[in-house]
């Protein structure tokens, strides 16, 4: 079990299933959308993700042609992420986890779109678009 929520509190989740595996993607839009160097989005069943948003500050924005972000109005946290032709699976951004995950990133995604004062280190394999499958699979994306 995860449990996480936005900055303000307002809206709060559980997650009652294992998080797919996850990597970091450094592509515009996840840098625009979480305000640093990359991304970290693990995916999961929306049947197993159980929102809690009792003054409905939930909002989503489609970000591309049926791609969804969804954060909170008050404090703009973004809370999870998905496709209109998947719509019961989303991607969890993983720094609204209040609890400990204790999955390790498997590789950095769109690293020819990374920030260019980012300097990426460490061993994870670098993809210039996509992670190969069998490296990463990003559950809920739009992987090819």
């Amino acid at each position: 079990m995860y449990e996480g929520s936005c900055h303000c509190g307002k809206i709060r989740y559980r997650i009652n299933s294992e998080l797919s595996d996850f990597g970091y993607c450094h592509c515009r839009s996840c840098r625009k959308t979480s305000g640093s160097a990359h991304g970290a989005n693990a995916g999961v069943a929306r049947q197993h993700f159980d929102l809690s948003d009792p003054e409905g500050a939930l909002r989503e924005y489609e970000s591309s042609p049926g791609k969804y972000r969804t954060f909170c109005s008050n404090c703009g946290s973004p809370i999870f992420a998905y496709l209109a032709a998947t719509r019961d699976l989303i991607r969890v951004r993983l720094g609204t986890l209040d609890t400990r995950l204790n999955k390790r990133a498997k590789a950095h995604t769109f690293v020819d779109d990374k920030a260019p004062w980012h300097d990426i280190e460490g061993n994870l394999p670098q993809f210039s678009e996509w992670a190969s499958k069998d490296v990463l699979i990003q559950v809920g994306s739009r992987q090819r």
